[in-house]
């Protein structure tokens, strides 16, 4: 489970994560990733009927210098002020998450996918 930021018009996603997290490690080796987002649930609800989506995404570590680390580190902390004193230190670093599809689950039987054009529409939005 990580934090993520999506800026609004963006079609990256953009996670803050330490070198000590294995799942930090593991992209470094291999880049490619999947994210799982789902809806809240209650007592009441089946896990398996939550809407969700699951990303799958190339992960770029984005140098601390440079206009692209600026602007998702601005974003993160507009979403996520509280994690500003982890910026400090040395071992955190910002990881971009460009998504190559996008699964989308309603609930039972109520799935799609998208790609390409249809997926960047939709992550802009």
């Amino acid at each position: 489970m990580v934090p993520f930021v999506l800026p609004r018009g963006g079609v990256q996603l953009f996670i803050h994560v330490s070198t000590l997290a294995m799942h930090t490690r593991d992209m470094h080796e291999h880049p490619q990733v999947s994210l799982l987002v789902m809806a809240e649930g209650d007592a009441t609800s089946s896990p398996l009927a939550l809407p969700r989506v699951a990303l799958p995404a190339t992960a770029v570590i984005l140098p601390r210098q440079g206009p692209d680390y600026e602007a998702a580190r601005a974003a993160y902390l507009e979403r996520f002020s509280d994690a500003e004193q982890m910026f400090e230190l040395g071992d955190f670093f910002i990881v971009a998450l460009q998504p190559t599809s996008a699964r989308l689950i309603a609930g039972f039987g109520q799935a799609s996918s998208l790609v390409g054009a249809a997926l960047d529409e939709w992550l802009k939005h």
